[in-house]
């Protein structure tokens, strides 16, 4: 497959990676991008990928939250330019009331009627009425004794770029005051899951298999290998626990107060994180990018 250098791009965007060890890790992965981050971080040459990292697309995220239930919406529109837009901002909010009161997932959230229309169509309106594509991309609900919400990156009340829900047990008093601690956390951090038991597998498997092949390369390369035993006893094993407590929300250094975790401060504050969302705006969708030059020679009609 050839290599592109849009693709070495994106590699060392995503990865920190020199523009020569992208290379290379795309040459022996065959192009795979995948593959190439694994083959960087076996090599030591990269962070761990973030896929967020590479995200593009445009719009908002809107969250309302009442008696214990919380929505995080994401609609995604082609430029910010329309996210800054009251008239968008108002339709997002008024999506947001919508799916909290009637709806418990997207498609029944699209058929559900506002201001006595169909949201699907009031969208349609919109595209029409702003001029710019825009589509209703996905919802999450959270529930539970309290439910807190917090929007990075606000652009209006309840709406952002980052949107988080968090579900918490125990006194009100003690998980509203708390939650929103928890929630900016949250949109910090972006844990993978809420705990070990909640990651998935294939995301572990994968990470021991970098881990396990990095260590014995360091160890087949050092001046003093250490014993088999140690390698899979100890060495993996260790790293397999910090990226357990890195990603994993309650296993993670409380931001407020590294000396916790999230589990020992939400223990502290006697109450319980039973689920989170995290949204942010165009998580996973690529976003085109096109040639300046070739793009005023269109609207030359060149």
């Amino acid at each position: 497959m050839a290599i592109t250098a849009q693709m070495v791009k994106e590699l060392r965007e995503s990865t920190g990676a020199g523009m020569m060890d992208a290379k290379k890790a795309l040459t022996e992965t065959n192009g795979d991008m995948e593959a190439a981050v694994d083959w960087l971080r076996t090599k030591g040459l990269a962070k761990a990928a973030k896929k967020a990292d590479r995200v593009a697309a445009e719009g908002l995220i809107g969250v309302a939250v009442r008696d214990g239930r919380g929505v995080a919406i994401e609609i995604n529109s082609e430029t910010d330019f329309v996210a800054k837009n009251e008239d968008f901002q108002k339709m997002v909010r008024e999506i947001s009331d919508v799916a909290l009161s009637s709806a418990d997932e997207i498609d029944v959230l699209r058929a559900t009627h506002l201001n006595g229309k169909p949201v699907d169509e009031v969208l349609t309106e919109a595209i029409a009425r702003i001029g710019e594509n825009m589509t209703l991309r996905r919802m999450h609900v959270l529930e539970g004794d309290t439910v807190v919400s917090y929007v990075h990156s606000s652009a209006a009340e309840g709406m952002g770029k980052i949107g988080v829900l968090v579900a918490l047990n125990g006194p009100k008093d003690k998980a509203e005051a708390i939650g929103r601690q928890f929630a900016m956390h949250i949109a910090a951090t972006a844990p993978l899951a809420l705990s070990e038991a909640h990651l998935d597998a294939a995301v572990v498997e994968r990470e021991l298999a970098v881990q396990t092949q990095k260590a014995l390369e360091e160890n087949a390369s050092s001046a003093k290998p250490k014993p088999d035993a140690v390698i899979h006893n100890n060495i993996i094993p260790g790293r397999m626990k910090k990226f357990l407590s890195e990603n994993t929300l309650l296993g993670q250094q409380f931001v407020i107060n590294p000396d916790l975790t999230v589990e020992q401060a939400a223990r502290e504050a006697g109450v319980e994180i039973t689920g989170y969302a995290r949204v942010m705006v165009g998580e996973g969708i690529e976003k085109k990018e096109e040639d300046f030059a070739a793009e005023v020679a269109k609207t030359r009609g060149a």
